[in-house]
C-alpha cells in the first residue's frame, strides 16, 4: 500500500483516499491499539477545525477507536496546539487532530499526538501503517462492555483559554492596544478573541464566521494583506493572523508591514537572552530561516541550530538537546516551556508581552533583525533524485556557494509532496543572487526537464 503518512500526518482531499471514512476508521483502530494495554480503561482526545468534512471524519475516527475498546473524548473545534495541551491535561493516552492546516476547505488531514502532547515520531506512524496494512488488528474486536464509548467534552475551550492567559505576565495587560485579529474562519475563531479580549485588548475581528467552506479563504496567515489593509484603515496598533488550525501566526506592525516567523523568533530570543531564559542561548529553526536570524543571534551572544523543514523536526531537536525556543519562518513557533507544539495564540501573547514590558511598538522591536535579500524559485521536474547524484546541478551549486562565501547561502531541495525542485538563495545583492538562482534553475530544467517559476 502507498505510504499514508506525510511530513505532518495523513492529508488529502476529503472523501478521496486516503482521507476516506474507511481509512479514518482504520486509523482510529490503529491508534487505539497502539496505546492500549490490558490494565485500565483508555481514552483518546479527538479535536478538529471548522471544515465541512470534519464531521464525517470525526465520526469515522471515533467509531474506529471505540471498536478497539478505547473511549473517545470529543472536544469539537479547537486549535491543534489546544489538543497538544488538552491531551496530557486530561491524562488521555493520545490525541488526534482532524485538520489540513492552511490547505483549502476541500482538503482534510489527521495527525496524532502521544500522551505527553508531542507529535508521533516516524517510527510510531509506520507502526500504525503496518497494523492497518497487515490486518493484524482485524480479528481483535472487543464485545459487550469492552466496546469503547464517546463523550462530548464541553469545557475544553475554557481550559485552553485559561492555559493561554496564564502564559502572559500577570503584571501586564493588553489595555490600550487595538488589535486586528484574523482567525482564518478556522479552529481559533472562538478561543483567540476570548483570550485577547479577556486580557484587555480592543479587537477588530476577521475570519470568525466559519461556514465549513470558508476556512483559509482569502484570509488568515496566508493572506496577511487583509490585516495589513485593516490595520491602516482602523488605525490599529498591530495585526495578528492565524492559519486554519492556529498552530502558526504572522503579524503586521502599526504601519501594515509584515513580520514573519523569523521576526517573531528574533524578538522573543532577544528578550529571553536578556533575561537569561533562553536555554544554552540557542534558537532552533529550519534551513528555510533567513541568515539575518543567524547574524542577529550571534550579535546577541547566542546561536542558531537548523533542522530539516517541518516543525516536528524542530521539536525533536529541542527535546533532544534541552532547548526551549524554536520554530519556522512560516510562523510555527514552539515555546517548549509552555507547550509541546507550535501555538499561534501563545506565540502572539509572547510577542505582546515583550511589547508591553519594554513599552515599544512592534515596528521598533522588528528592527532587531535585518533579513538578507532572498530569492525563491520552483522548478517542476519529471523525477526526484539525490542532488549529489546529479553532477551538473551539484557542480553549479558548489560554484555558487564558493562565490557567495560566508555572505550568503544556497539551499536546493525537492518538495516533500510534489514533483518540484525548490531553489533558495540568500545574499547581500538581490540582483546577483537572482541571476545565480536562475542559472541553477536553467540547469535543473535541462537535466530534469522542468519549468522554472518564481515561488
Amino acid at each position: 500500500m502507498a505510504r499514508l503518512f506525510g511530513t505532518d500526518g495523513v492529508r488529502g482531499v476529503a472523501n478521496i483516499e486516503p482521507m476516506t471514512v474507511e481509512t479514518a476508521v482504520q486509523l482510529g483502530r490503529g491508534i487505539a491499539y497502539l496505546f492500549k494495554n490490558e490494565h485500565r480503561r483508555h481514552k483518546i482526545v479527538v479535536g478538529k477545525d471548522t471544515r465541512l468534512s470534519g464531521y464525517m471524519i470525526e465520526n469515522a475516527l471515533a467509531a474506529g477507536i471505540c471498536s478497539m475498546g478505547v473511549d473517545v473524548l470529543l472536544v469539537g473545534p479547537l486549535p491543534t496546539p489546544g489538543i497538544a495541551f488538552i491531551t496530557p491535561s486530561m491524562r488521555a493516552d493520545a490525541g488526534v487532530v482532524i485538520s489540513a492546516s492552511h490547505n483549502p476547505f476541500q482538503d482534510n488531514g489527521i495527525k496524532f499526538f502521544s500522551k505527553d502532547g508531542f507529535k508521533l515520531p516516524d517510527e510510531l506512524e509506520m507502526k500504525i501503517e503496518e497494523l492497518i496494512s497487515g490486518g493484524s488488528i482485524d480479528s481483535l474486536r472487543p464485545t459487550a462492555s469492552e466496546v469503547g464509548k464517546a463523550f462530548r467534552i464541553s469545557d475544553a475551550e475554557g481550559r485552553y483559554i485559561v492555559f493561554l492567559k496564564n502564559t502572559f505576565p500577570k503584571s501586564q495587560s493588553l489595555d490600550g492596544l487595538k488589535i486586528v485579529l484574523d482567525c482564518s474562519n478556522g479552529a481559533a475563531y472562538k478561543v483567540a478573541p476570548a483570550v485577547f479580549r479577556e486580557l484587555g485588548a480592543e479587537l477588530v475581528t476577521l475570519g470568525v464566521e466559519p461556514n465549513g467552506e470558508n476556512i483559509n479563504l482569502n484570509c488568515g496567515s496566508l493572506y496577511p494583506e487583509l490585516i495589513s489593509k485593516t490595520v491602516k484603515e482602523k488605525n490599529a496598533d498591530m495585526g495578528i493572523a492565524f492559519d486554519g488550525d492556529a498552530d502558526r501566526v504572522v503579524f503586521v506592525d502599526e504601519n501594515g508591514e509584515l513580520l514573519d516567523g523569523d521576526h517573531i523568533m528574533a524578538i522573543c530570543a532577544a528578550e529571553m537572552i536578556r533575561n537569561e531564559k533562553l536555554n544554552k542561548n540557542t534558537l532552533v529553526t529550519t534551513v528555510m530561516s533567513n541568515m539575518g536570524l543567524d547574524i542577529t543571534l550571534k550579535k546577541l551572544g547566542g546561536k542558531v541550530v537548523k533542522t530539516a523543514v517541518g516543525d516536528r523536526y524542530v521539536v525533536e531537536e529541542m527535546v533532544r538537546n534541552g532547548y526551549n525556543l524554536g520554530g519556522e519562518k512560516s510562523g510555527h513557533i514552539v515555546f517548549l516551556d509552555h507547550n509541546t507544539s507550535g501555538d499561534g495564540i501563545l506565540s502572539a501573547l509572547q510577542v505582546l508581552a515583550v511589547m508591553k514590558i519594554n513599552n515599544r511598538r512592534l515596528s521598533e522591536l522588528a528592527r532587531i533583525i535585518e533579513p538578507l535579500p532572498q530569492v525563491l524559485l520552483n522548478v517542476k521536474v519529471r523525477e526526484k533524485r539525490e542532488i549529489d547524484d546529479i553532477p551538473e546541478i551539484a557542480s553549479k551549486i558548489k560554484k555558487t556557494e564558493e562565490k557567495l562565501g560566508d555572505k550568503g547561502r544556497v539551499l536546493v531541495r525537492f518538495s516533500g509532496t510534489e514533483l518540484i525542485l525548490r531553489i533558495m538563495l540568500e545574499g547581500e545583492d538581490e540582483g546577483e543572487i537572482s541571476a545565480m538562482a536562475e542559472e541553477i534553475a536553467d540547469c535543473a530544467n535541462r537535466v530534469l526537464g522542468g519549468t522554472a517559476e518564481v515561488g
